[in-house]
């Protein structure tokens, strides 16, 4: 399928690899910085963009994969200079209503994965949940999305959007948890280094057990005397305080001690 790209960031550039590795024609990529344009097209091997009025009109599909609160002004103006092609974005917290007034056939591709630019993913393993605006349209979409995934599954923007507000616990919330864990080891001259055998352990365990079955710690028995010393560890960083002290209560409560 002849594809165009819009957007250079880190799920564009994965999204636009694997694309092009499944056999996909990858014609062009719109970014708003030169550079970034060109960094991504450079791998793909195509032509790129700054200027909304210059993006190709060949393709058969537009993927717009764009900051949130960009999305929809290019959409509005994408859409209106390519009427009646097929259009689908990759965001999973806004709704395939985005395109509604300024297409006939669009969607949603979303890859349930966290990405970096200078880590490319094979997206074989990759959940990728799909939504169209009409029967065709999501035969379309679920082809693209099987030609890279094994794992593609149809999902409505309403479900969607708790799949994402779950995702936000999942990766975006344990991971800064991880780099308050990395500052309270800094501070006192330590490695970070030295949790990772701890958080492969713990990743591990959840691969095989319900989160809430490997939860060990002193929160899930709820040791006030340990909770209490720790969070007097903390007492000079009043918000990572009051995060320690939530985090406990929310253990206890979900380990039926509260």
């Amino acid at each position: 399928m002849k594809i165009v790209i819009i957007g250079a960031g880190n799920l564009a550039t994965n999204i636009g690899v694997a694309l092009s590795r499944a056999g996909h024609d990858i014609l062009q990529v719109y970014s708003r910085t030169m550079q970034s344009a060109t960094n991504l097209a450079e791998k793909l091997k195509c032509d790129c963009t700054t200027d909304v009025d210059a993006i190709s009109d060949e393709a058969e599909l537009y993927v717009f994969s764009v900051k949130d609160s960009a999305l929809a002004e290019l959409v509005s103006k994408v859409c209106a200079r390519h009427a009646g092609k097929c259009f689908a974005h990759t965001a999973g917290s806004i709704p395939m209503s985005v395109f509604c007034g300024h297409a006939k056939r669009f969607g949603v591709l979303y890859p349930l994965q966290t990405f970096s630019k200078n880590k490319l993913l094979d997206f074989k393993e990759i959940p990728l949940f799909v939504e169209g605006s009409d029967v065709q349209t999501k035969s379309i979409l679920r082809q693209v999305a099987e030609s890279l995934s094994s794992k593609v599954f149809l999902l409505d923007s309403d479900r969607r959007k708790y799949l994402h507000l779950s995702a936000v616990f999942a990766c975006n919330f344990v991971n800064h948890c991880y780099a308050l864990a990395s500052d309270i080891l800094s501070e006192q001259g330590l490695d970070y280094d030295v949790l990772l055998p701890l958080i492969n352990e713990t990743a591990a365990k959840v691969g095989q057990m319900k989160p809430a079955n490997a939860q060990t710690g002193p929160a899930v028995r709820y040791d006030e005397n340990v909770i209490g010393m720790q969070a007097e560890l903390l007492k000079d960083n009043q918000m990572v305080h009051d995060i320690y002290l939530l985090m406990s209560k929310s253990i206890a409560k979900k380990s039926g001690k509260l």
